[in-house]
């Protein structure tokens, strides 16, 4: 069973930029894909990013790319979405998940969910 807790979200500016990070406890860290996904009030869930396993490869929803990045420190159970040049539309509630597939994730499906951390952008 693996615990994700999520912290960094806030209120933010148009154009600003926020740090989310996702810690990870009760399981094999290192042997998880981790992603991160969201949801704003009257939408559906949408994918964000996701990491592989070691970190090598890296997948990112066209809405985000190039002002996204997400990265894992396997070392301390973490990982991290750094967020730039935010949008108002990127408002939402943003959740950590974790999947031994990363191919789920991409499937916006995942085996565990984090409790999710508000992001408000003004305009």
């Amino acid at each position: 069973q693996v615990q994700l807790v999520e912290s960094g979200g806030g209120l933010v500016q148009a154009g600003g930029s926020l740090r989310l990070s996702c810690a990870a406890s009760g399981g094999t860290y290192s042997s998880y894909g981790m992603g991160w996904f969201r949801q704003a009030p009257g939408k559906e869930r949408e994918f964000v990013a996701a990491i592989s396993s070691s970190g090598s490869n890296t997948y990112y929803a066209d809405s985000v790319k190039g002002r996204f990045t997400i990265s894992r420190d396997n070392a301390k159970n973490t990982v991290v979405l750094q967020m730039n040049s935010l949008k108002p539309e990127d408002t939402a509630v943003y959740n950590c998940a974790a999947d031994v597939t990363i191919q789920r994730l991409l499937q916006n499906r995942y085996s565990y969910w984090g409790q999710g951390t508000q992001v408000t952008v003004s305009s």
